[in-house]
């Protein structure tokens, strides 16, 4: 595949029954699969029971050498993109405890790619998110600066509806989304060429 062909990642961080979540997720997914020579992919947290991170040797020495089965399975999925949409709740001024697993769980598979945010909860889930960036640094990620913050009028239009939603709902985040995706896919292009010319 070539370096202009991206592959996106929407990562749905919640596992949690009646979430909220699965609403932002399938729309910014619908939004990156309206890019040009993207292809756009939910990864649900729920389809990837990972076992709580115990194995002796850390992820970022194991080289993609997991010994769980799980782990390797969800490795091998998120090894695919080029770029990750992080689609995460608040909770108690943080994100949540099955995201930081997942991000702990492997190393190598992060390395070297942009990510972007959609936050929800508290404050548009902003304290989430901000403690995010701090973590995928450290996996060798590149946060991107826009993001988008879900108001709580979009929160309170869009809770009880069915997914897919209905994308008009969304549109007071329309533009915001528009500058994430633009800025996640020209980083996603960028990084993508320099870990080819590697």
């Amino acid at each position: 595949m070539d370096s202009a062909h991206i592959k996106i990642q929407v990562i749905l961080a919640s596992i949690r029954h009646g979430r909220f979540g699965d609403k932002p997720a399938h729309w910014i997914l619908g939004e990156a699969k309206k890019l040009e020579r993207v292809e756009a992919e939910l990864i649900d947290l729920k389809d990837y029971p990972l076992p709580f991170l115990e194995e002796e040797t850390p992820p970022s020495a194991a080289k993609g050498n997991y010994a769980d089965n799980m782990v390797k399975k969800f490795g091998k999925k998120i090894s695919e993109a080029d770029a990750y949409i992080i689609v995460t709740p608040e909770y108690n001024h943080g994100y949540s405890g099955v995201l930081k697993n997942a991000l702990d769980s492997i190393f190598v598979e992060w390395n070297n790619k942009p990510v972007a945010f959609v936050g929800y909860g508290g404050v548009g889930g902003a304290r989430a998110v901000e403690q995010l960036r701090q973590v995928v640094i450290e996996l060798q990620m590149t946060p991107i600066r826009y993001a988008v913050h879900i108001p709580m009028e979009v929160y309170m239009a869009v809770m009880k509806e069915q997914v897919p939603t209905n994308p008009e709902l969304f549109k007071p985040v329309v533009e915001r989304a528009g500058s994430m995706l633009s800025q996640l896919l020209w980083f996603a292009k960028a990084l993508k060429a320099a870990r080819q010319n590697k």
